[in-house]
């Protein structure tokens, strides 16, 4: 295994939960698993560690991160600027009609499969609407930040998905916002991006001891 498929195999199994917060993650097993060399692990725990998804402790090793609350809000407060500005750039910077494929599975489809309970579905059409959305930004700086706060808040945006009501609401304003993308209203869009952050804080806030 070379060295950036090591890094993203971690990077998705703490993303995924499969290494939940306070994970110990431990060279010798990783070296055995991968067959590669102490070295290598340390090299891939330090780009881990810059991307904030571990900390290296002392007489303790590299441990997966847990976010306190103070830090979930600051990620919110970071997600609401830059996800608003990749949606701005997008709708300014996408030729007329690259928005109708999302309109139509924001619509009946997203429906149906929050009444059948598939949150898996809508989660699916949340990535696939940011994905669309930085690639059309253009924008390789912003891109990454984005990667990274992506990478630290994955676990908490599917947990508050299972919150009474939030995929629904969540369905609705992405509409709203693929709407304005769509009339080519860049300010609209990034406002209305900017408000669907500020009640996902919002609804953090209500259900926080749920869901840390």
């Amino acid at each position: 295994m070379n060295f950036d498929e090591l890094v993203e195999v971690l990077r998705k199994r703490i993303v995924g939960h499969d290494l939940p917060p306070g994970s110990k993650l431990r060279e010798v097993e990783l070296t055995t698993e991968f067959d590669v060399s102490r070295a290598r692990v340390r090299e891939a725990f330090g780009v881990l560690e810059e991307r904030g998804l571990i900390e290296r402790i002392p007489n303790r090793g590299a441990v997966v991160t847990r976010l306190d609350v103070k830090q979930i809000y600051e990620l919110y407060e970071l997600r609401e600027v830059l996800e608003g500005l990749a949606v701005r750039l997008a709708t300014k910077k996408a030729p007329k009609g690259s928005w109708d494929d999302l309109v139509q599975l924001f619509g009946q489809p997203a429906e149906d499969a929050i009444a059948r309970n598939d949150l898996e579905f809508y989660i699916d059409c949340i990535i696939k609407f940011r994905e669309r959305c930085t690639e059309a930004a253009d924008n390789a700086m912003l891109n990454a930040q984005l990667d990274g706060l992506y990478d630290r808040t994955g676990v908490l945006i599917r947990r508050l998905v299972l919150v009474p009501g939030r995929a629904m609401e969540g369905i609705r304003q992405h509409r709203l916002v693929l709407e304005a993308m769509c009339k080519g209203d860049a300010s609209l869009a990034e406002e209305l991006k900017r408000e669907n952050i500020r009640n996902a804080a919002a609804a953090f806030a209500k259900y926080q001891k749920y869901l840390l």
